[in-house]
């Protein structure tokens, strides 16, 4: 499924004598992408930072995508946070530079942050609060912002920030987005899941209470998210691969949630399973889409 509705062939829409036209736009677009793609050798390497986390009680690391007009300006930038998929190793926030080639080739400025969602001796975090020492999204959704507010040129608001994450960061992003409505204008999920699940993926996990699987639970707040939306505007847009045999159903399951309760989000299914080439593939129009809903460099 498309993420833009087809157009109709322009002979159907255009009469011959403006065919020309087209034709001269379609080159000039040809030189706006080549331009682009040229822009993404300029784009910098990424900056490793760390921060001392107390809900972690630990050091964790950030990996920084600056955009290549950050230290000629003096300008503030939108910020992507970005949560990877889990189990991983502690080092996982740093196998992300499909998102500088993807920033890249859109050449829209922004700050793009990968953040470490995984330690070695506990690589399955699923982004969420367990007690002292294993706050994963409270070091998220507060510490990280803080500190990367404080140490960058931000919009250091909601409008100027988006989460955004893959499998179980995929469903990281949507619960702290959810929860954090006051920190974050826009949530992204690709080929995430909406409860949290086993290393599998195919088993749900029990967090001691009814209460705690509740508040985990992102279909939990359906019923709520229209008037939540309507005082702090949101932007809500998820994915999944046609392949995907573990997250698909849940996907369309929340999707039919959000559209009976009149939820304005978007939710698309793209052809491929759940693996790293469907993530880069769109991830140049995903991260678009964030940007379009996001307040610009100011």
């Amino acid at each position: 499924m498309p993420l833009y509705r087809r157009r109709a062939p322009v002979a159907e829409i255009l009469p011959r004598t403006l065919r020309a036209c087209v034709v001269l736009a379609a080159l000039a677009g040809a030189v706006l992408l080549a331009i682009g793609r040229a822009r993404a050798e300029s784009w910098p390497q990424p900056v490793d930072l760390s921060l001392s986390s107390p809900a972690l009680r630990d050091r964790i690391g950030l990996r920084v995508y600056l955009p290549p007009e950050y230290h000629r300006t003096t300008k503030r930038y939108p910020v992507i946070y970005f949560l990877h998929g889990l189990p991983a190793s502690s080092s996982a926030y740093r196998s992300t530079d499909f998102l500088r080639r993807a920033m890249s080739a859109l050449g829209r400025p922004a700050i793009v942050v990968a953040v470490q969602g995984a330690r070695d001796s506990e690589p399955d975090s699923e982004y969420l609060d367990y007690g002292p020492g294993h706050n994963w999204e409270t070091a998220v959704a507060t510490e990280a912002v803080r500190f990367v507010d404080t140490h960058l040129r931000t919009i250091a608001s909601r409008k100027g920030r988006a989460i955004v994450g893959v499998s179980a960061g995929g469903y990281g992003a949507m619960l702290i987005g959810l929860h954090h409505l006051g920190a974050f204008s826009v949530i992204e999920s690709w080929s995430g899941y909406f409860h949290p699940t086993d290393i599998t993926g195919t088993t749900g996990l029990d967090l001691g209470s009814d209460e705690k699987n509740a508040r985990a639970s992102a279909h939990t707040f359906v019923a709520s998210l229209r008037r939540r939306f309507a005082e702090n505007a949101t932007w809500l847009g998820f994915y999944v691969g046609s392949k995907d045999e573990r997250f698909r159903h849940e996907n369309e399951q929340l999707d039919e949630e959000l559209a009976e309760a009149r939820v304005p989000h978007l939710f698309r299914i793209y052809p491929g399973a759940h693996m790293q080439s469907l993530w880069s593939l769109h991830a140049p129009a995903w991260l678009d889409l964030a940007l379009d809903h996001l307040a610009s460099p100011a």
